[in-house]
């Protein structure tokens, strides 16, 4: 336009946008075609592979076994059973017809403070600003249940859900009964759960002691929410999201028959229940385990006899067991990638924790910036302003339905061994968790699954993050599995012979030639050999032996690892590994996969990085 009128002559606008319109389109097969040339020029597969080869070497495994494919399309999810709508069977696209619009899930933070008063200022900044209910720990390790009325002074109970776990729910009855709260008002969730007591410590209380105080709810409180249904016990030893959905479908079945045996209706008793779900990093999978969930368990209601519209109540956390206590401030970026993904997925409450909360009690900065960020993830962000945001991917609904599927499977399995209780006694859960869990270890020990700041890019010069302690948990039942862990033991050595001598362990990097021919691979050396707390020094550019060995006199290091091209490596790596162990190296490296005589041990991607770290500091 020209001063506001047409200018003359110019094409009328269409009134349907059609992007690329003029570009025929692809086909599957040309995709595959282009995958397969791309793979043959880098050598992952040989020029005689049949079509396809690209695209098969492309997909990954997930720890349930699913198949987890480069490219999806429409044809993946052609055979798929229906979403359904937001707000109706089989409520995978959201427990509500509007999900979260317009003000968004439940902000949860949880508090385990034993000193009362510490924890009553604690509760209220959060309410104050932009928490919507608190999860209490009541007990060890929390607050005592004596010391509610100090903790909750000034809390609204029929405003501020409060979520016990633990114990303590006698006591919060009594205190809301004092306040004169209107029982048809009263929020919350007591936190009965003698499975997940059983699943942490191996022991626990009869599933029949449910019974009284659930039926007791069910009379007076419509709005309480008596059991939670935690699924984190088998997500923090190990299992895969298949696993946790299965071993939470088998105790809220063991809860609904043991409410129903006592004469509870069918539909009050799964209003009974709360599910606790773990949030993780890898955004996808949290997306559709949620969503999976909710489908499931529609089926096991369905198949109760339930009425129609009776939904799963999601409360997800964010993974305790994948917080790192080295480089703690990048947990700041797994809370926030696990929150967004149980916004989308449709959880009803959403449980942030502090980026400090692997390293002892965390700070009110901490605190402040857990619930920040939930905040802009609801109001800046607008997540909440989008129904079922996840609806409609390819990959999404198609990793939705796998999961569904492998969580039946392995429920089933469950209910074969006698029912949750059954199989927690008598290992069943434990052993199949364990296989898992031995795969994450190899991925963790190969860095075929990274740790950023821990297994990748480690810095030993960070400041340390101080915290106090916290009481130890009680164990006893499934493990609890930290991935950074094996890692972080490294590191803790390393700080210990720090402070005992000065330095830190070294290694030295025997760099062959010029900048450009060593640099990849020391590189690739010193970010391995630093995620176990040993300090690599290197000897800069050398054209000679003699070079290298001055060099490697400095440091005087018992450890040796050669850096160059495999070109050098044929010139001058047998004659260096010679003069080395002339010098007095004990143990000599290779970074790469050539076949060089007199090397101990070899560095490269997909090695065990934890076993070379662990043959470096047994020769240091």
């Amino acid at each position: 336009m020209v001063d506001g009128r047409e200018e003359a002559g110019a094409p009328e606008a269409p009134d349907e946008l059609v992007l690329a319109g003029e570009f025929p389109a692809a086909s599957r097969e040309q995709w595959v075609e282009l995958v397969d040339g791309v793979l043959k020029k880098s050598r992952r597969i040989t020029d005689d592979a049949e079509p396809g080869a690209g695209v098969a070497k492309l997909v990954r495994t997930s720890p349930e076994g699913i198949g987890v494919l480069p490219l999806y399309t429409a044809e993946d999810v052609a055979d798929l059973p229906a979403a359904g709508v937001p707000g109706q069977q089989p409520f995978v696209r959201g427990a509500r017809a509007r999900g979260p619009v317009p003000d968004g899930w439940d902000v949860r933070q949880r508090h385990a403070e034993p000193d009362p008063q510490t924890a009553h200022t604690a509760v209220l900044a959060d309410l104050e600003n932009g928490v919507n209910s608190i999860w209490l720990t009541v007990g060890d390790g929390g607050t005592a249940p004596a010391d509610l009325p100090t903790v909750l002074d000034g809390v609204f109970l029929d405003l501020a859900p409060i979520v016990l776990d633990g114990g303590g729910a006698e006591e919060f009855l009594a205190l809301a009964t004092e306040r004169g709260i209107d029982p048809v008002a009263l929020l919350g969730t007591l936190g009965v759960d003698p499975i997940g007591v059983r699943a942490r410590t191996g022991s626990g209380p009869d599933l029949d002691s449910v019974v009284p105080l659930a039926q007791r709810v069910v009379a007076e409180f419509p709005q309480v929410k008596a059991i939670v249904v935690d699924g984190l016990p088998v997500h923090s030893a190990g299992g895969s999201d298949a696993q946790e959905l299965g071993f939470s479908l088998a105790a809220g079945v063991a809860y609904l028959r043991t409410l129903t045996g006592a004469g509870v209706d069918v539909d009050a008793a799964a209003r009974l229940l709360e599910f606790r779900v773990a949030a993780t990093a890898e955004q996808f999978p949290t997306i559709a385990k949620l969503r999976a969930g909710r489908r499931v368990w529609a089926r096991v209601l369905e198949a109760s006899g339930a009425a129609p519209g009776t939904t799963q109540t999601q409360h997800a956390v964010a993974s305790p067991t994948m917080l790192t206590r080295r480089d703690p401030y990048v947990n700041l970026l797994r809370g926030t990638v696990a929150g967004f993904a149980a916004g989308v997925g449709g959880a009803d409450a959403v449980t942030v924790a502090p980026f400090d909360a692997a390293l002892g009690r965390s700070t009110p900065f901490s605190r402040r910036i857990a619930r920040n960020t939930q905040s802009l993830l609801v109001e800046e962000s607008h997540l909440a302003r989008v129904i079922d945001p996840a609806g409609g991917s390819w990959f999404v609904e198609s990793l939705t339905d796998s999961l569904a599927k492998a969580a039946w499977a392995f429920f089933q399995e469950i209910e074969a061994a006698g029912g949750a209780v059954a199989a927690l006694d008598s290992g069943f859960v434990a052993e199949q968790i364990a296989g898992v869990r031995a795969k994450r270890q190899k991925d963790i020990a190969t860095r075929k699954v990274p740790l950023t700041g821990v297994s990748e890019f480690p810095d030993l010069d960070e400041k340390p993050v101080h915290r106090d302690p916290l009481p130890a948990a009680a164990g006893g039942g499934l493990p609890v599995y930290r991935p950074a862990g094996a890692y972080e033991s490294y590191r803790d050595r390393s700080d210990t012979v720090l402070a005992e001598s000065g330095a830190r362990p070294r290694a030295f990097l025997a760099t062959l030639g010029p900048l450009a021919a060593y640099t990849a691979r020391a590189g690739f050396a010193r970010n391995l050999l630093q995620a176990g707390g040993i300090e690599a020094v290197e000897a800069g550019p050398t054209e000679t032996v003699e070079d290298v060995v001055k060099a490697w006199t400095d440091t005087g290091s018992p450890v040796a690892v050669l850096c160059s091209t495999d070109a050098l490596y044929g010139e001058r790596a047998e004659a260096t590994v010679a003069a080395l162990r002339e010098a007095g190296a004990t143990y000599v490296l290779l970074a790469g996969k050539a076949d060089v005589p007199g090397v101990d041990a070899q560095l490269y991607a997909g090695g065990d990085a934890l076993a070379t770290i662990d043959a470096v500091w047994s020769a240091l």
